[in-house]
This record gives structure tokens, sequence and C-alpha cells, in this order.
């Protein structure tokens, strides 16, 4: 039967992780990293170390899930803390934040794999995260962390297919990234404001949401869902849930974006207003 165009990269994938000594992966648990680690188990078997970073920046429940999935694929784990959350520049929250984020827990990877004799550290970007502004990107070709699935052109689209066609978990997983992009550029942040959206993004995750963001604005919050997700999400007892804690956690206004959830959306530009 004739391959289809992924099924071509992932052979490439499995070729060239195969050609590897031994991989430390920066394991998030999110799809794009779980791929990565099962692919480099197949082609690097007995020589493969998923790391995972432990911080303010990143929600619990994403650590606990990457070491649930951790276990399903038999992997061998290992957790570290990561520091950015003690770097000045970080903290201010520039518009290149990312990398200097990525700058250190790269730099905290490279240094596990020297301490473990590992020959090389991956990480899960895809090929479409190489478009536009990606601060961490050039974190991670500074610091020489190879990205294999953009490096034979695996889009976000195709890692997903084929992790569902090879059994591999989390291929439907809603997207992440590390509570620092909740906050728009200039904001300062601290552990505290951290803390504050990991707990209102928890409380919608225990009403059952999936792609969950609660942007920080000061005194105001701005929740986004999935679009399919926004009617339930505006029904009275969820409202009033989600309403009440993030009131309890210091929030005066709440209010539910009904263009829903969209990458970066943080970020975006809009004109001056009074009201």
């Amino acid at each position: 039967m004739k391959q289809s165009p992924a099924e071509r990269k992932y052979e490439l994938l499995l070729a060239r992780l195969g050609k590897l000594p031994s991989l430390l992966v920066a394991f998030s648990g999110g799809a794009d990293s779980t791929f990565l680690l099962a692919s480099a188990q197949k082609a690097v078997p007995g020589r493969v170390l998923a790391a995972t970073a432990r911080s303010p920046a990143f929600a619990a429940r994403e650590a606990e899930h990457a070491e649930a999935t951790a276990r399903i694929l038999a992997a061998e784990q290992i957790f570290i803390d990561s520091s950015e959350t003690e770097d000045a520049t970080f903290l201010a929250n520039p518009p290149d934040r990312c990398y200097y984020c990525k700058k250190i827990l790269f730099a905290e990877l490279r240094q596990l794999a020297e301490q473990e004799r590992i020959a090389a550290v991956a990480d899960g970007t895809t090929a479409d995260e190489l478009e536009g502004h990606r601060p961490g990107a050039r974190a991670a070709r500074e610091l020489g962390i190879i990205s294999p699935l953009a490096e034979v052109n695996l889009t976000k689209e195709e890692v997903r297919s084929l992790a569902r066609d090879n059994g591999v978990p989390n291929f439907d997983r809603p997207q992440s990234a590390c509570l620092a992009s909740r906050f728009p550029t200039g904001e300062v942040i601290t552990t505290e404001k951290l803390k504050i959206v990991e707990e209102a993004e928890q409380t919608l995750a225990d009403l059952g949401f999936h792609q969950i963001r609660c942007r920080y604005y000061g005194p105001c919050a701005r929740i986004e869902l999935d679009a399919k997700e926004i009617p339930r999400a505006a029904q009275a007892a969820a409202r009033a849930r989600v309403t009440a804690k993030l009131h309890e956690l210091g929030f005066k206004f709440v209010a539910l974006d009904l263009d829903g959830y969209r990458a970066g959306s943080v970020v975006e530009k809009a004109d001056d207003a009074n009201d």
C-alpha cells in the first residue's frame, strides 16, 4: 500500500533518531513530546530519558499528567526543578520572554544530559511551530537542542494523526503552554500571580473543560475556551462556580471571550479605550 506523506516523514524520523547513541527528551506530556518520546523509544531502545520540568510557571496537573504518560510508555523519567522564576528578565515579561525561559530550561537539560552521559537533547517542536516569532526556537538553536519532528517537516496535525494510528497516547490532548503565557507583555510576573492563574484554570478543568486559558489583566480575568465549550460555560451553574472562585482569587471582573481559544491572543494589539 502506498505510504502517505506523513508516514514517509515518520520513517525519516525513526532513521534520524536511530543515528543517535542516546537521547534526552524534553517531555511535557503534550501530544508532540509524547510522540517524540515514543518514537525515540522505538528507534533508540533502552537509551532514552524523559526529562520533565517543574516550577511555578508550569501547572502541577501538567507534571502529574506527564508522569502518568511516562508510566504508560514505560519510559525512564526524571524531574528537574527549573529556575526561570528566579530570573529577573523573565519576571519582567519582555516581548521575548519565552527566549529567556527556554534558554534557562534548555541549559538545565544540557547539564543533565552531560551528567547522565547522554549524547543529545531534543524537544517536540514541529515544523509549523518554526513559523513566525519563535524566541524559544532561537534559544534551542543557541544551546544545540535538536528538534527532530521539525527536521523531518512533521506538522502538528501529522503528529496527531501518526500518534493515533500508532497507538501513542495524548494524540488528542489540547495544546498547553507555560503559565507565563497568560500575561500580556510588560505585566510583571510573580509566583503569586502564576499560582492564581493555575488555580483559576484548575477550577475550569474540574468542571470538565479541556482547552483552557485564564488570561491575566490585572483586576480582570479573560477566560478562553474551545468554541464548542463556550455555551456550557455560560450556563448558570458553571458561571456561578467559576466567578465565585475567581473573585475569591482576587479578580474583580471575569470575562468569557466569545472568540474562543486562540494561541497567543494575550499579545494581540488593540486600540486604547476609556470604557
